[in-house]
């Protein structure tokens, strides 16, 4: 049996430019947004992946119609979309599917969807967006593996986040944007990402101040009309070329980036004596001459150093002069890349939460397995680093993050390619 592999010839520094594209965290909850629409919307911007392909099939399925304008660019008509239920198929393809509930319980007052797929990376619970749908007058069971959701009306209320879940603000933003009065979300998530989604449900004549605060107030309005959207930069793919670029010692420009949102990686990779070229919109990542510097990371919510980061990250850390101690507060199994990366040659310890890199190490080429999208990542960049031939199997989770990464990377010189392997 044949399966598509990445391989990767390593020991070569990574030179040029490229170019990042849309968020994937954002698009993945922007193309859901557009099901609360009464007027077509054109979203620009939107990463070539398979994750948001999945999500254009969806809401083909439920009665939109979703046309490509031009690459990345699409125009989506919602207006004929009906309440159909959700239950197995694509939903299943993508953790992002639960976006869904939030966008069709606002609509129709009501949703059927599959519990979500995606990466597992630890118990990752959706009582809190539950929580919130009951606050805002739903009625949530769960049949047959499937959340159903029903509601008489929506009607705005006040809610605290146990935990600043992404997911669930991004979620009870989208039920709460039709329903009737006001509501307010505590505790809420800051992530540019849902800035971005407020920003294009505001365009599209929502009424919510505080996004990117941790108090989102949301007063309910009729209608959405029509709006032209552009998403935000990949702020995790940004950082991950960043971070290929220093393992390799190489010399890339990274353009299409808002630094702000950067901030934490930038920090650690000059702690590390990685020299950076900030500009308005670019960063140039630089060969390093002094040795890499051991730094300690803490994986926390935004404005903290990202989660999705973190895996790529510790590749980073197998070439810095000393130990380094990475601990992830957001996710408990999120550390999966490290037995393929010991399996390489890296001198990495993991106990629960926490990942201690020992010491530099003399990574070299083997057959290894992504386990998940990040994961992926890490092994691409160990990949690179790697002496002779690392070939990575699953790389269908990679392709649900990165757009067009074999050709991204070999626009920077180096040697991959997509192939079949036994």
């Amino acid at each position: 049996m044949t399966t598509d592999v990445f391989k990767i010839k390593g020991g070569k520094p990574l030179n040029g430019k490229v170019k990042i594209d849309g968020s994937k965290n954002s698009a993945v909850a922007l193309i859901p947004a557009l099901i609360l629409g009464d007027e077509p919307v054109i979203l620009e911007g939107v990463p070539d992946i398979s994750d948001t392909h999945t999500l254009f099939e969806i809401l083909s399925e439920i009665g939109g119609t979703v046309t490509e304008l031009a690459p990345g660019t699409f125009e989506i008509d919602p207006r004929a979309m009906v309440s159909m239920p959700l239950p197995e198929g694509n939903v299943k393809k993508l953790r992002a599917s639960y976006y869904l509930m939030g966008a069709m319980l606002g609509r129709f007052n009501e949703a059927v969807v599959g519990l979500p797929g995606g990466c597992y990376l630890g118990p990752r619970p959706i009582d809190q967006h539950i929580k919130g749908f009951e606050a805002l007058g739903a009625k949530v069971t769960n049949e047959q593996g499937a959340i159903y959701l029903r509601a008489e009306k929506m009607l705005g209320n006040r809610m605290y986040l146990d935990t600043a879940s992404v997911g669930a603000t991004i979620n009870l933003m989208l039920a709460a944007v039709k329903a009737e009065g006001q509501t307010v979300i505590e505790n809420a998530a800051k992530e540019p990402e849902i800035v971005d989604v407020a920003s294009l449900l505001n365009q599209m004549g929502a009424r919510i101040v505080g996004a990117g605060t941790d108090r989102i107030r949301i007063v309910g309005v009729d209608y959405l009309h029509s709006c032209r959207h552009v998403v935000i930069p990949d702020r995790i793919e940004a950082g991950t070329y960043m971070i290929m670029a220093a393992a390799t010692n190489g010399h890339v420009q990274i353009d299409n980036v808002i630094l702000e949102h950067l901030e934490p990686l930038v920090a650690k990779l000059l702690e590390m004596n990685v020299p950076l070229e900030l500009g308005e919109d670019y960063v140039i990542v630089k060969p390093h001459e002094e040795l890499l510097q051991p730094v300690d990371i803490q994986a926390m919510t935004y404005p903290g150093f990202p989660t999705d980061l973190q895996q790529p990250f510790v590749t980073l850390l197998t070439q810095a002069d000393g130990a380094s101690v990475v601990t992830d507060n957001i996710y408990s199994a999120r550390f999966k890349q490290v037995d393929e990366l010991n399996r390489m040659g890296a001198h990495i310890y993991v106990e629960g939460r926490t990942a201690i890199v020992k010491e530099a190490a003399t990574l070299s080429g083997t057959v290894v397995t992504a386990s998940d999208l990040r994961a992926g990542a890490a092994l691409v960049t160990a990949g690179l680093i790697a002496s002779g031939e690392t070939i990575i199997q699953e790389v269908s989770h990679i392709e649900r993050g990165y757009s067009n990464i074999i050709e991204k990377l070999q626009g920077l010189g180096a040697e991959i390619e997509r192939t079949s392997h036994k």
